[in-house]
């Protein structure tokens, strides 16, 4: 047992498709500890989801959310937005996309049904909860982490009196968690960044980016990370729902098909490169959440029509390192035999 007595494997939390019982509880069953990346999950999903995966397993784990996000009405650069939209819906027969009813969850609804849910680990990515927010919840008997993709966030976390922090390198797939700075700015690898915020800290620092196997894993330990943090691994193993278009492109794209874009959601995020993201490349977007809520109708629709060229194919540069993991409990095998070598 390693940090928090908590197993040195962690899956990342990944909202989407994969936020699901079946994975978690599976990665936490098989002696790693799931965490479920509720962002996008009604208040009231969440609690559902995580009443089914104490159904599959006994094992603690963890739930995942975005800090909120301050932005402003851009109606348009919406519209401006939904027009790129507009082709794609005609070509897959769906009606002319509109501007969304709402653009996100209701945050706090979110983090009452989580803490209703009682994880083992409350995680945050985007933001710092700030020291108010981390004592309460501490006082409540959960374990707070955050994310950071720089030094100063990790030291702006610590303050905050977060128990550890996730140090998210480059490599990592799906949405950057950073939140001080320029997006730009904050693109530090995870070999860089790792023993950076261990010596900036004195909380334990977990590894994100690039690792997706037993050499991934050894490296971060030997960087001085408590513990490793693992997602693009996990989206190929047997009990991770993927659509099948989506499964089909990570399993067919090359290292050189990763890609940071802003295309789908308005903030950077690591996927594998396609039709949408080489078309928008360089166009100016609203911020982040109005093209995420704009886009989610063609996601879901390419999904069903196993169109992998109209979805959010999140996904990180260690990609083609691990394409047949197996079970999530064999994957965790693998990797734990990094930790232990």
């Amino acid at each position: 047992m390693s940090l928090f007595n908590l197993p040195p494997i962690w899956m990342a939390p990944m909202a989407g498709e994969a936020a699901s019982a079946a994975l978690v509880a599976a990665v936490s069953a098989g002696g790693g500890f799931g965490q479920l990346g509720a962002a996008y999950l009604a208040p009231a999903r969440i609690g559902e989801v995580a009443a089914e995966i104490r159904a599959r397993t006994d094992r603690p784990f963890g739930i995942n959310l975005f800090w909120p996000q301050p932005w402003m009405p851009d109606a348009a650069g919406l519209d401006a937005y939904l027009q790129r939209l507009a082709a794609w819906h005609a070509e897959l027969g769906l009606p002319p996309p509109t501007r969304p009813e709402r653009f996100e969850e209701d945050f706090e609804a979110q983090l009452e049904a989580t803490i209703a849910a009682r994880p083992a680990v409350i995680s945050f990515a985007m933001g710092d909860p700030g020291p108010a927010r981390v004592a309460a919840l501490k006082a409540q008997g959960f374990k707070v982490v955050g994310t950071a993709t720089q030094v100063a966030e990790g030291r702006l976390l610590q303050a905050s009196g977060v128990d550890a922090v996730v140090a998210q390198g480059y490599e990592a797939g799906g949405h950057r968690g950073g939140f001080l700075g320029s997006p730009e700015g904050a693109l530090i690898g995870t070999l860089a960044l790792v023993p950076q915020l261990v010596d900036a800290l004195d909380v334990p620092v977990l590894a994100a980016g690039g690792i997706a196997d037993a050499r991934g894993v050894a490296a971060a330990q030997a960087l001085g990370a408590s513990a490793v943090t693992v997602g693009t691994a996990f989206l190929l193993v047997d009990e991770c729902p993927l659509s099948p278009a989506y499964r089909e492109a990570l399993v067919a794209a090359g290292d050189a098909d990763s890609t940071l874009t802003r295309a789908f959601s308005g903030r950077f995020a690591r996927g594998v490169a396609n039709r949408v993201t080489h078309e928008l490349e360089g166009a100016e977007l609203p911020a982040f959440p109005q093209p995420n809520a704009a886009s989610r109708p063609l996601r879901q629709a390419a999904a069903k029509a196993s169109r992998a060229d109209f979805i959010s194919l999140w996904a990180g540069q260690a990609l083609p390192v691990n394409r047949r993991p197996g079970s999530a409990a064999q994957l965790v095998a693998a990797l734990s035999r990094g930790w232990h070598a």
